[in-house]
């Protein structure tokens, strides 16, 4: 257990988190909606730090992050736990903790995951070459005192540090990871409130705010939403979101249109895959709305896997799948040498 930065006593012994935007007033004994932040004798405490339950090395496309060190490898890390009950999670098994009302003695029974300190994440990631390391498969924000320890460490050493995240942290929270934090996937899940009411336990407008403040303070950011049928594939509400993307982040922000497949989701198996069809018109959307880059994601095979220059319309950089062939290392177009909005060393 490590104690947590940014909460508040109240009264009675409650405790109030103010590490994302729940703000969650936590009872003596209770854990927050995340179900690893504990009020333990009227103190906050992280209960998964230097517990990871998965730890891999990935391509950092897969994150996914196409403008940000392209055809590189990013050591990736994640704990048990999220803030947020998505019905269409894929990762359930890690973000999803029965009893998140934090009985004491449910917390001392559950398998935290391996012993993985900050120190050692840092130095696994150094040993397998990679450049960065990746705090993801659950919501980095709720673990962020131990992400935290570890991107100090990262930067010390040179690496760069990456949070794929569904930008529910606070402002607190932003504050502490400023000037450690280098670039972010932020799930912009859908346009409607409702939807992240109903699907996700969340809101929408904290997610704005936070990825229009990342973008203004020059943390690289690059946008997800899952297409899922019925859900959050409405072309009105997909056009509305890149008009946002647009106007409010900017032209040079990526935007990552995903399919969906029911069979790997948390309640929703009984929901057919995303069209291609789908996929296609959401990509055209995007363009449409005068998105520099848009990208297909769990879409194999095509070019919307690529990046077109935005000047002469050639492929920059042609992918397939998570694999890339690079044009030119210093992220310029190899047939008119105009400059790639990202960061490539």
């Amino acid at each position: 257990m490590h104690e947590c930065i940014n909460y508040k006593k109240l009264e009675n012994g409650s405790i109030q988190c103010r590490t994302c935007s729940h703000f969650c007033a936590i009872g003596p004994g209770a854990a927050g909606k995340c179900g690893i932040r504990q009020n333990i004798r009227g103190k906050l405490y992280l209960l998964t730090y230097g517990k990871a339950l998965a730890a891999n090395i990935d391509p950092v496309e897969k994150k996914p992050l196409f403008h940000f060190l392209p055809g590189s490898s990013t050591f990736s890390v994640g704990t048990l736990g999220c803030n947020f009950a998505c019905a269409n999670c894929q990762n359930f098994d890690m973000s999803q903790i029965f009893g998140h009302k934090g009985e004491t003695d449910l917390y001392k029974s559950l398998n935290w995951g391996m012993d993985l300190p900050p120190e050692r994440i840092v130095k696994e990631a150094l040993e397998a070459g990679c450049q960065s390391i990746s705090y993801t498969y659950n919501e980095p924000t709720i673990f962020m005192e131990y992400a935290l320890d570890a991107m100090k460490l990262a930067k010390e050493q040179g690496l760069k540090n990456i949070w794929v995240s569904n930008g529910f942290m606070s402002g607190e929270t932003l504050d502490s990871v400023a000037g450690c934090l280098d670039a972010i996937n932020i799930d912009i899940k859908s346009f409607e409130e409702g939807f992240y009411e109903k699907n996700c336990g969340g809101r929408l407008n904290p997610v704005l705010k936070n990825a229009k403040r990342l973008v203004k303070e020059g943390v690289w950011v690059e946008i997800t939403t899952l297409a899922i049928p019925t859900l959050s594939d409405d072309p009105a509400m997909l056009r509305q979101l890149a008009r946002f993307i647009k106007s409010e982040l900017g032209e040079n922000v990526p935007w990552h249109i995903s399919a969906f497949s029911g069979r790997i989701s948390w309640k929703l198996k009984n929901l057919p895959d995303t069209e291609l069809s789908t996929i296609k018109k959401a990509y055209q959307i995007g363009k449409e709305e005068g998105l520099r880059y848009v990208y297909a994601g769990n879409v194999w095979g095509t070019d919307m896997e690529s990046t077109f220059c935005p000047e002469c319309g050639e492929i920059a950089i042609k992918r397939n799948g998570y694999q890339i062939e690079r044009k030119d290392r210093r992220g310029n177009c190899a047939y008119c040498g105009a400059g790639i909005d990202g960061k490539f060393n």
